[in-house]
């Protein structure tokens, strides 16, 4: 029986330079490794190390991407380690198999949305028409599934964020800040789903997963085992859950400390 490891992969296993968190002195700082480019510039990095541990990771478990980011976002992405079967893109609206979206899967998701949440027409709306021009940079529809804008954090009303979660809230959607993204996703939109679903057909007895953003809670409570870093949303409000061990690791060596616990317990199966 194989076992799946679902991770998120933005401040969880690859990070931006703005992420690292590198807070030793300069000469002990870890060797990094580039992972992906973006209109021809370093974009994500993770350590020289990490890359290592993951590539045995993928050589002995069923590696599944779990990434809130779009189909095109992710394919920008290069893991060092064999490619994987599996990857969860959209926060679990399109689920790949070998690189290309599962058609009936995606389907099934639309219909769900449809009958179980406020169009995202009418959430659109709402967020362009309440948002402060002064620190929204930009607003952005993800796969025609959820929206998001990028904003300026240190000029965002914290109060704004929480008027417009209890308004989602009644609408079956959810809001999620994770650095300068304010994320609004359908609820039924989960990373958990998507991960089951693989489950189920490859037949796993065991599920791993990690993750940093409040988004990334329904998957860390599906899973069997589950691990958080030491920053991001879910650390800020010190959550946890029975088989969620929470990590003290801060950065990409949180990354590195999250690989080395996935093939510690699949090793120790």
């Amino acid at each position: 029986m194989p076992v799946i490891v679902a991770s998120d992969l933005d401040r969880t296993l690859i990070y931006s330079a703005a992420a690292l968190a590198l807070t030793m002195p300069d000469a002990r700082a870890p060797r990094l490794l580039c992972v992906e480019v973006h209109e021809s510039r370093p974009l994500s990095y993770l350590t020289e190390t990490a890359g290592q541990l993951l590539t045995e990771l993928g050589d002995e478990a069923l590696f599944v991407p779990t990434t809130t980011r779009t189909r095109k976002q992710y394919q920008r992405i290069n893991l060092p380690g064999p490619p994987p079967t599996y990857a969860i893109c959209a926060n679990g609206g399109h689920l790949l198999v070998d690189g290309v979206s599962d058609r009936d899967w995606h389907g099934r998701v639309q219909a769900r949305l449809a009958d179980e949440c406020a169009p995202l027409s009418e959430v659109q709306d709402h967020l362009l028409r309440t948002a402060d021009p002064v620190w929204l940079r930009k607003h952005r529809t993800a796969e025609d599934l959820f929206v998001y804008l990028v904003v300026e954090r240190e000029l965002l009303h914290e109060e704004w964020v929480k008027e417009l979660g209890e308004w989602a809230e009644n609408r079956g959607w959810t809001v999620s800040l994770q650095g300068r993204k304010i994320y609004a996703v359908p609820k039924p939109l989960t990373k958990s789903a998507a991960m089951r679903e693989v489950a189920r057909r490859s037949g796993a007895d065991l599920t791993l997963a990690a993750g940093d953003s409040l988004l990334d809670a329904d998957l860390l409570l599906a899973a069997d085992l589950g691990w958080r870093p030491g920053h991001g949303e879910l650390a800020e409000a010190s959550w946890t859950a029975p088989g969620v061990r929470a990590l003290p690791e801060r950065g990409v060596l949180a990354g590195e400390r999250i690989l080395r616990e996935f093939l510690r317990t699949v090793r120790s199966r």
